[in-house]
C-alpha cells in the first residue's frame, strides 16, 4: 500500500513522516513554501528522541501523482478545505482504469464531523479516523510531534459500516510506524468525543491561551452545552474518559526544547492561514442546536469570534469579553410565552 497524504501539515506531516520512516511507501501533498521545503530539504520531524529528516517524495499538486491501484489517500486538510480536494481527488484517474473515487479508499484523518459524509458522495470507500496526536506546523518543511512513546492514537473504523480488511491494513502499517491504530465498529462515537474536546480549540485561538480561569470556565461551558446537544440529538459520542484511557500512559507529551504545541485553531492564526475550522467545530454544536431545539449561546458566540479573528493573530480577544457577549445574548433571548 502507497500512502498519499492530502495536507502534509502537522497531523498529515506526522503520519506521512513516520510511515515513510518505517518503510512504507509515502507520497506527500503540499502547497507554497511548505512544499518547497519538502522538496528542496525534506520532512524535519521533530520528535521526543530527536529531528528527523526525511526525503519523503512530495507533490504539489493531484496532477502530479500518478495514482496505484494500491494506494490509500489520507486526507488531512481543515474540513473548510475538504470538498474542494474531494472534486479535485475523486475524479482523479487510477492506472488501470476508473477514477479515485471509484477505485481507491479514503481515511478522513480530520477533526469535526462532517467530512465523512461529504466524502462519501465523492468515494466508494470512506474511513474515519479520530485523531489524538498533539502536534504542531509553523514553519516550512518542519512538523513538531511532541508524545511518546507512541507519536499518536489514531482510531480507524470504515465509515457507516464498521471495519473490515482494508482498516486492518491502515491500522497495520501505523501501529508499525509509532502509532496506537484501534479499529472499530463506531468511529464515529469516537469522533463525536474528540469533537467535545475540539471545542477548546476556539479559546486558545482567539484568547491567545486556554489555561487561565474565565478561559477554563468558558471551554467547561461550550463543553456542557455541547453534550447537552448531543444527547438532544441522540448521537453517541465516546467520554472523555475514553480518550483519556486511549492515551494514558502511551501518548504523552514529552518537552522538545523549543517548542511549545498549541492547538489546530491556533496555529491556523498563527501561520496567517486566512481560514479557522470553526464552524465545523463550535458550528457543529450551533447547527445540531437549532436543529433540536437546544439554546447554544456559548458555542454561537465563540463561532462568531472565530470568524473575526481570522486576520489576527491569536489572542485578539479576551474570554472575559467573550463572556460578556454570551451573557449580552441570553438576556436578549426572549423568555417562554406566557
Amino acid at each position: 500500500m502507497r500512502y498519499i497524504i492530502i495536507g502534509s501539515g502537522a497531523v498529515g506531516g506526522s503520519v506521512g513522516g513516520r510511515l515513510h520512516e518505517n518503510g512504507r511507501s509515502v507520497v506527500l501533498v503540499a502547497r507554497g513554501a511548505h512544499f518547497e521545503a519538502l522538496r528542496d530539504n525534506g520532512l524535519r520531524l521533530k520528535v521526543p528522541t530527536g529531528t528527523l529528516t526525511l526525503d519523503v517524495p512530495v507533490a504539489a499538486r493531484p496532477e502530479d501523482v500518478e495514482l496505484r491501484e494500491d494506494d490509500v489517500l489520507v486526507l488531512a486538510v481543515k474540513t473548510q478545505d475538504t470538498v474542494a480536494a474531494l472534486d479535485t481527488w475523486a475524479a482523479r484517474p487510477v492506472a488501470g482504469g476508473g477514477t479515485a473515487g471509484e477505485r481507491l479508499p479514503l481515511v478522513c484523518a480530520q477533526n469535526g464531523v462532517e467530512n465523512e459524509r461529504l466524502a462519501l458522495r465523492r468515494f466508494r470507500e470512506v474511513y474515519g479516523m479520530c485523531v489524538v496526536l498533539p502536534s504542531s506546523y509553523l514553519n516550512p518543511g518542519e512538523v513538531v510531534a511532541p508524545c511518546g512513546p507512541y507519536t499518536g492514537a489514531l482510531v480507524i473504523g470504515r465509515y457507516g459500516t464498521g471495519p473490515d480488511a482494508t482498516a486492518r491494513r491502515i491500522a497495520d502499517d501505523l501501529e508499525k510506524a509509532c502509532f496506537l491504530a484501534p479499529v472499530v465498529t463506531d468511529v464515529m462515537r469516537w469522533k463525536y468525543g474528540k469533537l467535545l474536546g475540539n471545542l477548546a480549540n476556539v479559546v486558545e485561538a482567539v484568547c491567545g491561551s486556554a489555561s487561565d480561569a474565565a478561559a477554563r470556565d468558558l471551554i467547561a461551558r461550550a463543553q456542557a452545552e455541547g453534550a447537552a446537544v448531543l444527547d438532544a440529538a441522540g448521537i453517541a459520542y465516546a467520554s472523555e474518559a475514553e480518550i483519556t484511557e486511549l492515551r494514558n500512559g502511551t501518548v504523552d507529551l514529552q518537552p522538545i526544547a523549543g517548542e511549545r504545541t498549541r492547538g489546530s485553531s491556533w496555529q491556523s492564526l498563527a501561520r496567517g492561514a486566512g481560514s479557522i475550522e470553526t464552524d465545523y467545530l463550535n458550528g457543529e454544536i450551533v447547527l445540531l442546536g437549532r436543529e433540536h431545539g437546544v439554546p447554544t449561546p456559548v458555542n454561537a458566540t465563540l463561532q462568531h469570534a472565530a470568524r473575526e479573528s481570522v486576520s489576527r493573530e491569536p489572542g485578539s480577544l479576551t474570554a472575559e469579553e467573550m463572556s460578556r457577549r454570551i451573557a449580552a445574548i441570553q438576556g436578549a433571548t426572549p423568555g417562554p410565552a406566557t
